[in-house]
C-alpha cells in the first residue's frame, strides 16, 4: 500500500515519510526540491527496503491539486494514506505583509488540501483501511496576533478535518489532524521571524522525528486529533477554558514585542 506526503522534502513531512515507510507503506513524495525529495526516495529505499516516487512541482500552484492527484493514481492503484502535510506561515502584522505572498500561503495551507483530498477520496475509499492526516498547528485553537492568517488557515483545517471525520465515520476512511506546536523545522525562517524570536522558540522546541512519531501512531489509531507534547496539549487545552481575550493578549505577548 502507498502513503502520499506533501511537503515531504524536509522537517516534519521528511520525518513522516520515513515513519510511514518504517510502518511498511511505499511513499509518493512530493514538493518543490527535486534534490531533497531524491535523497529521501534513497534513504527510504536503503534503510526501509520501499519504493518511493517523487513529484517536484510547485504544491502553491492554482492546478497543483490535479498535478499531483493525476500523478498519483498513475503511479498506483493502491493509494492507503494522504498526508496534507505541506504549509507555511508569514509572522507581520496583517496590513504590513504583502497580500499576494499572504494568499499564496492560504493557497497552499487550506485550499490545496481540500482539493487534493476531494480529487484523491475515490482512491481511498479502495483501500480495506485508508487514513487522511491533515497538518494544522496549536495556532489553530486561538487567535494569534502577528501570525493572524496563519492561525486562521489553521483553524479552518482543524475545522475541515473534524467535519469530514464525521461524515467519514461509516467508512473505511480515518481523518486525523496534527497540530503540532514550536518544531526544529525551517518554519520560523520561512516565515520571517528574527533571530531573538527564533531562540524564544527553540527552548520548547520538539524534533520533527518525535512529532513524526506521534503522528503517525495516532493516525494509524484512528485518534482524531493528535496534538504532540505535554506543554502543546496543556496550552491546547487552555484555550477552551480561559477567555478567548485573555488567551489572545497571551499570544501576543509572545509575538509581537519581537516586531
Amino acid at each position: 500500500m502507498y502513503a502520499l506526503v506533501t511537503g515531504a522534502s524536509r522537517g516534519i513531512g521528511r520525518a513522516i515519510s520515513l515513519q510511514l515507510a518504517q510502518r511498511g507503506y511505499d511513499l509518493l513524495l512530493v514538493a518543490r526540491s527535486e534534490d531533497q525529495l531524491t535523497n529521501l526516495a534513497l534513504e527510504i529505499g536503503t534503510r526501509h527496503k520501499r519504493q518511493a516516487h517523487v513529484l517536484a512541482t510547485d504544491l502553491a500552484a492554482p492546478a497543483a491539486a490535479e498535478t499531483v492527484a493525476a500523478w498519483a493514481t498513475h503511479q498506483t492503484e493502491q493509494l492507503a494514506v494522504l498526508v496534507n502535510n505541506a504549509g507555511y506561515g508569514l509572522w507581520g502584522r496583517f496590513e504590513q505583509l504583502s497580500l499576494v505572498e499572504q494568499q499564496n500561503m492560504m493557497q497552499l495551507n487550506m485550499h490545496l488540501p481540500v482539493a487534493l483530498t476531494h480529487a484523491l477520496l475515490p482512491a481511498l475509499h479502495k483501500a480495506p483501511k485508508a487514513y487522511i492526516l491533515n497538518v494544522a498547528s496549536t495556532a489553530a485553537y486561538q487567535a494569534v496576533p502577528s501570525l493572524s492568517l496563519y492561525a486562521a488557515s489553521k483553524a479552518f483545517l482543524l475545522s475541515f478535518s473534524r467535519g469530514l471525520r464525521y461524515e467519514l465515520k461509516t467508512s473505511n476512511i480515518s481523518v486525523t489532524c496534527l497540530s503540532p506546536g514550536a518544531t526544529t523545522t525551517n518554519f520560523a525562517d520561512r516565515a520571517g521571524m528574527g533571530a531573538e524570536l527564533q531562540a524564544t522558540a527553540n527552548k520548547v522546541s520538539m524534533t520533527p522525528e518525535a512529532v513524526a512519531q506521534a503522528a503517525v501512531n495516532g493516525l494509524l489509531a484512528g485518534e482524531a486529533e493528535i496534538i504532540p507534547g505535554v506543554l502543546n496539549k496543556v496550552s491546547a487545552g487552555l484555550t477552551s477554558v480561559v477567555p478567548k481575550g485573555i488567551v489572545e493578549k497571551i499570544a501576543a505577548g509572545i509575538y509581537e514585542k519581537y516586531l
